[in-house]
């Protein structure tokens, strides 16, 4: 998309385990953890979150973005796709259960706009459909490193 989008974090993971909605949000954030774009404190504080505001992170059908403000231990603007083995419920009226979950990351408040609006383009034209017929975390890897790219 941008030049911005180069440095970008993007690591995606196919067909993990999560027992209920906070093992999925720390199943995504786990990539981003291992990257270096992220601190320890990072899932903890997504996770709080919704158990703070509920599942507003629930985004459409089958879809969540976890994230946390860039004080809460982000170092790299970064996002991560993990598919879930068994879908979770996050207590969404409408889009549950969840099997594509995203975390993201932007380490000050004006970085991010490129990365969410290529990604929100990409998940317009199947991305999320795509990650989930991903056999492994290869193909998932290069479905994701298109979201560098305009939808």
């Amino acid at each position: 998309m941008t030049d911005d989008l180069d440095g970008a974090v993007l690591v995606a993971r196919a067909h993990r385990p999560a027992d209920d909605w906070r093992a999925a949000i720390h199943e995504a954030c786990a990539p981003l953890l291992d990257a270096g774009a992220i601190t320890e404190t990072y899932p903890a504080r997504c996770v709080a979150l919704v158990e703070e505001q509920g599942p507003y992170i629930v985004l459409a059908p089958g879809i969540a973005l976890a994230h946390a403000r860039p004080e809460d231990g982000v170092r790299k603007l970064a996002v991560a796709a993990v598919t879930l083995h068994d879908p979770v419920e996050f207590a969404h009226p409408d889009n549950d259960p969840v099997d594509v979950v995203f975390a993201f990351g932007s380490p000050d408040a004006d970085q991010h706009v490129d990365l969410l609006s290529s990604l929100a383009g990409h998940l317009l034209t199947g991305l999320a459909d795509r990650l989930r017929a991903a056999d492994d975390d290869a193909t998932a890897q290069r479905l994701l490193e298109e979201v560098r790219n305009a939808p």
